[in-house]
């Protein structure tokens, strides 16, 4: 019985672990537009630099006016290599509504 006990102790642990671990991978980058920027200009960019491998735009929120989406561009890089990132930043630029690109991961959190 004790056996039993400490083996579903290390597998609950190991659970802990594996939710810790991908909590850890977690990368995006957030883009800042310029203070006059439209939502549909805001939607044009995103629209034109989500075809990028290994970069996925996230959901947009629900109420969609410039105070709401000003920062709420964010495309998740878990799995993105130095070049798709090249690629994101180098669309991005392309708009000069973009006024910024901050690449973080959840080791910058806190």
């Amino acid at each position: 019985m004790a056996a039993a006990a400490l083996a579903l102790t290390l597998a609950g642990g190991a659970a802990g672990c594996a939710k810790f671990d991908a909590a850890l991978g977690q990368q995006w980058a957030t883009v800042s537009f310029k203070p006059d920027t439209s939502v549909a200009t805001l939607l044009k960019v995103r629209s034109a630099c989500s075809h990028i491998p290994n970069v996925r735009a996230e959901a947009l929120p629900k109420k969609r006016t410039p105070e709401t989406m000003m920062y709420s561009l964010t495309y998740r890089t878990d799995h993105a290599s130095t070049a798709n990132l090249a690629q994101l930043q180098q669309c991005l630029q392309k708009y000069s509504s973009v006024q910024g690109i901050t690449f973080q991961d959840s080791g910058d959190s806190g």
